[in-house]
């Protein structure tokens, strides 16, 4: 299976995900939405140096992970395909900061590495979190929750346009590409040919992409998605978002890793004291 293969059965696979019965899908697509937004804020707010403070916010997405029942295959796809971003927006800060910050015996590790670390922790943390929204909502049920929410409908029907394309773009790339082989054999491309295949692919696509919108427009389509939403608010999503809510401002507010440290580092201390007496 290729890559992009691969990416096409993930993102299905989240689209399967949002249509299945359990504890996360049961939630409002508005409520799910609203507490990702503040996990996303609450990773961002953080310094760049602080990587154990944010420890605990990897229980937001595995919990709802497990709730929603999602692959950890497909979570760590999509972190591997987010992976080179964060390396390339962190690979010069060792270089950079050369500032020693802690120091394990002989040794030293400087701010650099810190936030380079802290980098990795928080695209894998935001990535996790967008993966797992659109694994217990779905595209439809997202843009039908910004709606609902006042988000203004030109920019959600483009994003559900877009994920739609996403589909067409890469079953022509697929087609394209089972084309060539066929004919080629084992023949690597060049950029000549390269170049060639690409404008033929978006032509392709976008050939059918037009046929694609004038069959909407026989069927009447204005520029407004209208869909069963089947958005219905509940005590139980009152629950989830003002629990979650409450845990991003309690590890905002409080470093629970350095608290929890303290304390059982006073626990041994009295113990002990209590043995020595």
């Amino acid at each position: 299976m290729s890559r992009l293969e691969a990416a096409l059965q993930d993102l299905r696979t989240l689209d399967t995900l949002a249509t299945r019965d359990n504890a996360l899908t049961r939630r409002d697509a508005r409520a799910q939405l609203l507490v990702t937004l503040g996990f996303l804020v609450t990773v961002v707010s953080f310094d760049r140096y602080r990587v154990a403070a944010l420890l605990p916010l990897v229980l937001f997405p595995a919990v709802l992970a497990a709730w929603g029942e999602v692959p950890g295959r497909t979570l760590w796809r999509a972190l591997a395909l987010a992976a080179p971003l964060a390396l390339m927006v962190g690979l010069f800060n060792p270089l950079l900061d050369r500032t020693p910050m802690l120091g394990l015996g002989a040794l030293q590790i400087s701010g650099g590495w810190v936030s380079f670390s802290s980098i990795v922790l928080r695209v894998a943390l935001t990535v996790s979190a967008a993966v797992i929204l659109v694994a217990g909502c779905g595209m439809p049920g997202l843009c039908a929750a910004m709606v609902r929410l006042g988000v203004p409908s030109v920019f959600t029907v483009q994003l559900l346009f877009l994920h739609r394309y996403l589909f067409v773009l890469s079953g022509e790339a697929l087609r394209l590409g089972s084309a060539y082989r066929l004919r080629a054999g084992a023949r690597r491309l060049d950029l000549a040919l390269y170049a060639s295949l690409t404008g033929q692919l978006l032509l392709r696509a976008l050939a059918r992409a037009q046929r694609v919108h004038q069959a909407m427009l026989a069927r009447g389509f204005d520029g407004e998605l209208r869909t069963l939403d089947g958005l219905r608010w509940q005590p139980a999503d009152t629950l989830f978002v003002t629990g979650w809510l409450a845990f991003f401002v309690l590890v905002r507010s409080v470093d629970l890793p350095l608290a929890l440290g303290r304390l059982v580092t006073g626990v041994l201390v009295g113990l002990l004291a209590g043995l020595g007496t």
